[in-house]
C-alpha cells in the first residue's frame, strides 16, 4: 500500500459508511503528500536510469526510445502496483542478452509481443502465489546466469568500444575481437577510456569536496564528462539517435515457430522473476540496516511484487518497451538516497517521461561509444568475486562455473537448466558418497561413518566392522542424520553380533530429531546415538538404553541428559527446561548422566534391584570424600508438587572399566587436582552447569581453537585494543564484536568505570591495566562500552548520601562526575541517533561513556600516546535488549556527543 495512503481499521471503514438516510455519502478527500526525502531519492535515481537505460537499448539492438519507455513504466507501474516500495524497476542489464537474441531471431514487434506474455504468465504465477518457490533455486545458479550474462554483454559491447559492431554471439565476438583490435577507431576509444576513467575514478574522490561531489551519480558524471569531452574536442563518431514518438513501433502480433516463442516466454518470465524476487529480498537487507525504516515501510510482498512486473511487462511491451524487472543499482542507491516510500520510485518514472519528451536534443549530443562502456562496466561488474569467494566457500564452485559458461556458449535458458542439472547431480553425489574409515586408539576401536548411510555404502560398511577383532569397545561415530533399511539391519545384525562375543558397541554422532530425522541446528557434537528402525538417527539420553549394551530395560525420561543447550546458545541463555527439577533414572549417577549427555564413552548398565554397586572412579578423591565412604553423597533432584526441590541419594555408579580418559582437570587450593569427568558435583545444578559446559569446551571447541592457541602461546598476545567495559553478565565482548583469541585485552568492572589517577582512595588495578595496554602491549584504540539495563548506573541514581560505606559504593564514587554530568545544564548530554533515551539510567549510561573516555585523558600513557598519534579513543554503547550496538560520533565534551546506530553492511550492490 502506498505510504501516501492512510491504512485504516476494520471499524474505521464502518464508520465512514454511515451517512443520514436519503443523502448521499460524504466525499472521501485523499490528499497526496511527497515528503522531501522522496523527491531528493527520485532524482538519483533518475539520474542513474537515464544513461543506464539508453545504455541497455543500444546493447540490445532495440530502439533506444524502447529503454525510456522502460525506465518509465518500470518506475510508475512496478512501483504503484509492486510488492516491494523502494525496489526500482526497468530495463535491466540481465535481460540484454535474451532481448538481443529475441530481437534478432523474432524482430523487435515480435520481441514486444512475448514481453507482453511474459508478462502474462508473471500474472499467472503471482496469482498462483509461487514466488516464495522461486527463492529455493540455488545461488550457484541465479550468479552463475548472472556471470555469464555479465560476460555476454562485456564481450559484445567491447567492440563499440573500438569502433566497431558486435555480432550475434559470445563466439564470433571472440574470433572477431583480433580483427577489430587491428582497426581501431582512436576517437571512439578516447571516448570509451574516458567514460571508465570516470565511473572508476569518480566515487573515490578524496576529502570534503569529493564527499561532495560524489552525491552526483558516476554514471550521470562518466557519461555527461565523454559527451561534452567529444562536443569540444569536435570528434567525429556515432551519437545517439532518437527520431519522432510518432515513428515508435508498438508490440505487433507474434510470428514465429510455437515452440520457439514458447521457449523465449519461458525464458524472459523467468529471467524477469528471479531477478526481480532476488531483487526484492536485497532491498529488504538494506532497509534493515536504515534505523526506524523497516517499521515504516515493512517487508516486501513477493506475490505482489510478481503481479506488479507482469503488469509493468504488459504494459511496456504494448508501447513498444523493454523487458523490466528489478534493478540492483537503482534500488539500492534509492535506499541510501533516503527514500521513504513508493512515491520516489513512481516519481523517477515521471521525471523519465518528462527527459523523455522536453531532453531530446540534449540526448542526441551522447556518444554511443560511451554508453557502450558504460553498459561494459556493468557487465563487468556482473561477474562478482564476492559470489565466487562464497559459491567456493560453499563448494558448489562446479555449478557456478557451469551454468556461466552454458549462459555463454549455449544461451540463459540453457546455461540455467544446464546447472540446475549438475546441482542435482552434486547433490545427489554428496547423498550417496561415504566415507568409511577405521583406526585403533589405545584399545578402543573407531569407526568413523561419514556421510549418509544407504544400501550403496552397506558392502563397504560390512567389510570395515568385520575388520574389528571379537571381544574389543568400538565406537561407531555415525556423522549424519539418516540410514535405509539395508544399512540398519547390517548395522544392527553386527552390533548384536560383536556384543554377543563380548564385546561392547557405542554409537555416537550428530544430535537429531527423531520427528524430522535432521540434524539438530544448534550442534555438531557427538553423543550416544540409538538405531531407529525408520532410519534416523535418535539421541540416546542417559534414561534409554545405551547401545554399549545388549539388553537394558527402560528407564525414566527426563534425566540431566535431555539438556538441548549447547555452547554459545544466547537466544536459550542456556537455561534448560526439566532436566535441573527432574529425577536421575534409577541406576545411573549424576556424574554417569553427565558423561552420557556430553558424549562421553561408556555407559551406565542398570543392574538388579539389592545388586551392590561396582566401585566408581567417579567417586571423590580423599580430600572430598563424605565421612562414610560406603555411602558416597550423589545427590539428584526431583519434583515437587509445592515447586521445591528434594534431594535423594541414589547408590548407583558407573562401570569402572569404561571410564573415559580425563581431557581436562579441576584443581581447588590444597587438593589434588581431579579430572573433570571425576569431579565431584554434590548434586547441585551449579556444578554440573560447569563441568558440562567445560565438557562441552574440550569436546567441540578446544579442537577447533588449539592451534590458534598454541601460536599465540608460543608469540605471546599482541591485542589490537584494550575493551573497557561492564561486568555484567549480559555484554559478551567477543560475541558483539565478533572477535577471538588474543583480539582484545579485556578489563571489566561494575559500571564500566575509569578513577582518576592519583584519586585518593583510587583503584590502581584499572589503572595497571591501562598502562600495560598502552605502554606494553601498544595497543591501537581503547574503546568505554556502556550497555543499557546497568544496575551500577541505578545505584548511582538512587544512592542514599549518608549510610554504610560499602565496598560497591566505595567503588561507585568513580561515577560520581558522570551523575554531575547529568546535573549539569550547562554541558550537552551525550544522545542517540534516531531516538531519545528511555529514562534517566539510559541517559547515565551514555553520559558515562564520555565521562569515562575524559577520564581516560587524564593517564599520563594514555595522553602521552594521544599526542603521538599513536592511540584513538572510542565509546560505544550496547543495548541488550534489541542486541544493537552504538558507536559515539564527535566524542568530544563540549557537545556531548551522539551515538549512532551501526548497521548491517550492505552486501548486495
Amino acid at each position: 500500500m502506498s505510504a501516501c495512503v492512510p491504512t485504516r481499521t476494520p471499524d474505521s471503514t464502518h464508520t465512514e459508511r454511515v451517512h443520514p438516510p436519503h443523502s448521499p455519502p460524504p466525499p472521501r478527500r485523499r490528499r497526496l503528500r511527497i515528503e522531501g526525502a522522496d523527491v531528493s531519492a527520485s532524482i538519483a535515481v533518475f539520474l542513474i536510469a537515464l544513461p543506464l537505460s539508453l545504455g541497455i537499448a543500444l546493447a540490445t539492438g532495440a530502439p533506444l526510445q524502447a529503454g525510456l519507455v522502460a525506465a518509465a513504466v518500470g518506475g510508475i507501474v512496478a512501483g504503484r502496483l509492486g510488492g516491494s516500495p523502494l525496489q526500482v524497476s526497468g530495463p535491466a542489464a540481465g535481460l540484454t542478452v535474451v532481448t538481443a537474441d529475441l530481437i534478432h531471431r523474432y524482430g523487435w514487434r515480435t520481441t514486444c509481443a512475448i514481453t507482453v506474455l511474459a508478462g502474462l504468465a508473471q500474472l499467472g504465477l503471482g496469482c498462483l502465489r509461487v514466488a516464495r518457490n522461486a527463492l529455493a533455486v540455488s545461488p550457484a545458479i541465479v550468479h552463475g546466469m548472472l556471470a555469464g550474462i555479465g560476460v555476454t554483454i562485456a564481450v559484445a559491447q567491447l567492440h563499440i568500444v573500438l569502433g566497431g559492431n558486435p555480432q550475434s554471439s559470445v563466439l564470433d565476438n571472440l574470433r572477431a575481437l583480433p580483427a577489430q583490435l587491428t582497426a581501431l577507431r582512436p576517437a571512439a576509444v578516447a571516448v570509451s577510456l574516458l567514460t571508465l576513467a570516470l565511473l572508476m575514478l569518480w566515487p573515490r574522490l578524496p576529502g570534503r569536496v569529493g564527499q561532495v561531489l560524489r552525491t552526483v551519480p558516476a554514471a550521470l558524471v562518466a557519461v555527461a564528462g565523454a559527451t561534452a569531452t567529444a562536443a569540444l574536442a569536435g570528434l567525429t563518431q556515432p551519437r545517439v539517435e532518437l527520431p519522432s514518438w510518432h515513428s515508435h513501433a508498438l508490440a505487433g502480433l507474434p510470428e514465429g515457430p510455437v515452440l520457439g516463442l514458447a521457449a523465449a516466454v519461458l525464458t524472459t518470465t523467468l529471467v524477469c522473476s528471479v531477478q526481480s524476487l532476488l531483487g526484492a529480498v536485497a532491498v529488504d537487507k538494506l532497509i534493515a540496516s536504515r534505523p526506524g525504516l523497516p517499521a515504516r515501510v515493512g517487508r516486501s510482498d513477493l506475490d505482489r511484487e510478481l503481479l506488479g512486473q507482469g503488469a509493468a511487462n504488459i504494459v511496456s511491451g504494448s508501447l513498444g518497451g523493454l523487458p523490466i524487472a528489478g534493478v540492483a543499482v537503482r534500488s539500492s542507491a534509492n535506499v541510501r538516497s533516503g527514500a521513504v516510500s513508493r512515491n520516489s520510485t513512481m516519481l523517477h518514472g515521471v521525471l523519465v517521461v518528462v527527459a523523455a519528451l522536453l531532453m531530446v536534443p540534449i540526448l542526441e549530443f551522447i556518444p554511443l561509444a560511451s554508453l557502450a562502456a558504460l553498459v561494459m562496466a556493468v557487465g563487468i561488474q556482473m561477474v562478482s568475486l564476492h559470489h565466487i569467494r562464497t559459491v567456493t566457500r560453499h563448494r558448489e564452485v562446479l555449478v557456478y562455473a557451469l551454468t556461466t559458461l552454458g549462459v555463454v556458449v549455449m544461451g540463459v535458458l540453457e546455461g540455467v537448466a544446464l546447472g540446475i542439472a549438475v546441482a542435482v547431480a552434486v547433490s545427489l553425489h554428496r547423498l550417496t558418497r561415504t566415507r568409511i574409515t577405521h583406526d585403533e586408539k589405545e584399545g578402543v576401536h573407531h569407526v568413523h561413518v561419514r556421510g549418509q548411510l544407504t544400501f550403496l555404502a552397506v558392502p563397504r560398511l560390512s567389510r570395515v566392522l568385520h575388520q574389528v577383532p571379537q571381544g574389543t569397545h568400538v565406537v561407531v561415530e555415525l556423522d549424519g542424520s539418516f540410514m535405509d533399511h539395508a544399512a540398519y539391519e547390517s548395522l544392527q545384525d553386527w552390533q548384536k553380533t560383536h556384543t554377543a562375543q563380548g564385546g561392547t558397541v557405542e554409537l555416537t554422532g550428530r544430535r537429531t530429531s527423531a520427528a524430522t530425522g535432521a540434524p539438530h541446528p544448534e550442534s555438531t557434537s557427538t553423543e550416544p546415538l540409538s538405531l531407529s528402525p525408520t532410519g534416523v538417527l535418535t539421541s540416546t539420553p542417559a534414561s534409554a538404553p545405551t547401545p554399549t549394551t545388549t539388553s537394558q530395560p527402560d528407564a525414566a525420561p527426563g534425566t540431566i541428559a535431555d539438556c538441548r543447550c549447547r555452547p554459545w546458545t544466547p537466544w536459550r541463555n542456556h537455561q534448560c527446561e526439566g532436566p535441573r527439577n527432574a529425577p536421575l533414572p534409577d541406576g545411573l549417577s549424576a556424574p554417569s548422566a553427565l558423561r552420557a549427555e556430553t558424549g562421553g564413552t561408556g555407559a551406565a548398565p542398570t543392574r538388579a534391584p539389592g545388586q551392590p554397586a561396582p566401585a566408581s572412579p567417579l567417586e571423590p578423591p580423599e580430600p572430598f570424600k563424605s565421612p562414610e565412604p560406603t555411602q558416597p553423597t550423589r545427590s539428584s533432584v526431583s519434583n515437587d508438587p509445592t515447586g521445591r526441590t528434594e534431594h535423594t541419594d541414589p547408590t548407583d555408579h558407573t562401570n569402572p572399566a569404561e571410564a573415559p580418559e580425563p581431557a581436562l582437570t579441576l584443581s581447588l587450593s590444597g587438593h589434588s587436582a581431579t579430572p573433570v569427568s571425576s569431579a565431584p558435583l554434590e548434586g547441585e545444578p551449579s556444578a554440573r552447569q560447569l563441568v558440562r559446559g567445560i565438557s562441552a569446551f574440550q569436546r567441540n571447541t578446544a579442537p577447533l581453537v588449539r592451534g590458534e592457541l598454541a601460536r599465540l602461546a608460543r608469540e605471546g598476545q599482541r591485542p589490537s585494543q584494550l575493551f573497557l567495559t561492564c561486568a555484567d553478565s549480559r555484554v559478551v565482548t567477543s560475541m558483539i564484536t565478533s572477535s577471538g583469541p588474543g583480539d582484545l585485552f579485556v578489563v571489566r568492572n561494575v559500571g564500566n568505570l575509569v578513577p582518576l589517577p592519583g584519586e585518593e582512595s583510587g583503584d590502581d588495578s584499572v589503572a595497571a591495566a591501562i598502562e600495560y595496554a598502552v605502554d606494553v602491549l601498544e595497543v591501537r584504540s581503547i574503546t568505554v562500552c556502556g550497555h543499557s539495563g546497568c544496575g551500577a548506573m541505578q545505584a548511582l541514581l538512587n544512592a542514599e548520601p549518608d549510610g554504610v560505606r560499602t565496598p560497591l559504593k566505595r567503588w561507585l564514587r568513580h561515577g560520581l562526575p558522570s551523575l554531575e554530568r547529568l546535573a549539569d545544564d550547562g554541558r550537552p548530554w551525550a544522545r542517540l541517533a534516531g531516538r531519545a533515551p528511555a529514562d534517566a539510567a539510559e541517559q547515565l549510561s551514555l553520559n558515562n561513556v564520555v565521562q569515562q573516555l575524559q577520564h581516560l585523558r587524564a593517564h599520563e600513557s594514555v595522553a602521552r600516546a594521544l599526542q603521538a598519534g599513536a592511540l584513538e579513543l572510542h565509546g560505544m554503547y550496547f543495548h541488550v535488549g534489541e542486541a544493537q550496538a552504538y558507536l559515539l560520533a564527535g566524542a568530544g565534551e563540549e557537545r556531548g556527543g551522539v551515538f549512532a546506530h551501526v548497521g548491517v553492511p550492505d552486501a548486495s550492490a
